[in-house]
């Protein structure tokens, strides 16, 4: 049986890396010249508010800008980048590619930017899921998957199989958040519609308790590139420190279409994968009572049992999440919090003996509305909630949280990565 081939390949030059990556791959052996070409990036969100640390967050417009370049060269004239980055709490993806010199390869090289999220989807039975996939993609001969080499808090790693959730529209994407069927058994349906040719793993900088800007960025420098998306998330998992077989999406896509978890049947070619990994961690230490992050209680904080994430909550709230955290670290002055539970996601009910009971969202609010283990509701609604609604709350509650701790929080993101380390803003630009 033939062996998939991957190709690892060091970063230094972006143009001569990803020309290495595709040759030692064979990359471009399934594309046509007629080829309508969809270029699919992790471009999962920005912040045009606050600073953004995009390393690790979102592909490096210096791969983006080789890849449409080496197409352009081939021959490959009809290419389109597009995502459906998260709503917040209008859709932003032109604005991304803005931010990110997307113009630039449109003007130099006639390259189409879409945003899914202002495009039309088409309903498709996805062996049993109903999920809306953007016609764009539906519309392309090929596909270029482009991830960026991360963890992931709800499913250990975010690599080729699941950029694509990145397809669908907003209620399908909540949908893949269900309370029935976990996250990691929905969302590898999607690639199985889709005529992907190419997946390029843009792994420059690396990920730690991703997928946002809170987790922690190394620089790695590594490319992995491969005609099988499946192969290359295997190698991908690997140099994050991660066997296959410990990641379930990667364990459930491999029982439903084939393809081996053990690295060994693949043939990597290029750089060795086991001198190239480095283990980063994907999940948030909470306490054994579920009572908050580890952190909570080395800093004495009492009174509060903050549940923790799982993978019913929706990507708009895993978003607010962080800023809730930091929110409630600003009330603590050394006093316990007035007994307060707080709830999140499709499943958590409330638990007995709490005078107040945070419903961070709508989904925790309809689940609960009707509890009759709730003394004081406190019911923050939206989809996803307003932390300007959640802080004004807090405060009437005699809790002080403060949003401007979080906005230095992520001033201290964003300044804790030095160019002197390799965190370059300018491998973010076109």
């Amino acid at each position: 049986m033939t062996k998939p081939i991957v190709s690892v390949v060091k970063f230094e030059d972006a143009y001569r890396s990803l020309r290495q990556a595709l040759d030692l791959s064979c990359g471009l052996e399934g594309l046509r010249k007629r080829d309508k070409i969809l270029i699919k990036p992790n471009l999962v969100s920005w912040d045009f508010d606050l600073p953004f640390p995009p390393y690790g967050v979102v592909a490096t417009s210096a791969i983006m800008s080789a890849l449409v370049k080496i197409l352009s060269e081939e021959g490959f004239n009809d290419l389109t980048i597009g995502e459906a980055p998260l709503m917040v709490p209008k859709t932003i993806g032109q604005a991304m590619y803005k931010e990110l010199g997307y113009d630039v390869l449109a003007e130099k090289y006639g390259v189409k930017l879409v945003d899914f999220n202002e495009e039309k989807f088409s309903k498709i039975d996805c062996d049993g899921y109903e999920l809306s996939i953007a016609e764009k993609v539906l519309q392309a001969d090929k596909i270029i998957n482009v991830p960026v080499l991360k963890t992931h808090n709800q499913t250990k790693v975010s690599l080729g199989i699941k950029n694509f959730k990145g397809v669908i529209n907003r209620k399908s994407k909540m949908f893949c958040h269900n309370k029935d069927t976990d996250l990691s058994n929905i969302f590898p349906h999607i690639i199985e519609k889709l005529p992907v040719a190419l997946t390029i793993i843009d792994g420059v900088f690396g990920m730690a308790k991703g997928p946002g800007p809170t987790g922690k960025a190394e620089r790695l420098n590594l490319l992995v590139a491969s005609r099988d998306t499946f192969a290359a998330d295997v190698v991908g998992a690997a140099l994050l420190g991660y066997p296959a077989k410990e990641v379930e999406h990667l364990v459930y896509f491999s029982s439903r279409n084939g393809g081996s978890l053990d690295i060994n049947d693949i043939d990597v070619r290029g750089e060795k994968v086991e001198e190239n990994s480095t283990f980063l961690d994907f999940d948030w230490e909470w306490t054994e009572a579920n009572t908050g992050p580890a952190g909570f209680e080395k800093r004495g904080i009492t009174g509060l049992a903050l549940r923790k994430y799982d993978s019913t909550m929706c990507t708009g709230c895993s978003m607010l999440f962080n800023p809730l955290l930091i929110m409630f670290m600003s009330a603590y002055k050394g006093e316990p919090f007035p007994n307060v539970e707080v709830l999140s996601g499709k499943v958590q009910e409330a638990s007995p003996g709490f005078d107040k009971t945070v419903l961070f969202g709508k989904c925790p609010y309809s689940l609960n509305k009707d509890n009759p283990n709730i003394n004081k509701a406190i019911a923050i609604k939206g989809c996803p909630p307003d932390l300007e609604e959640f802080e004004k709350a807090m405060n009437e509650e005699g809790i002080a949280c403060d949003y401007n701790e979080y906005v230095k929080y992520r001033h201290y993101l964003f300044n804790r990565y030095k160019p002197e380390d390799g965190f370059d803003l300018e491998l973010f630009k076109v």
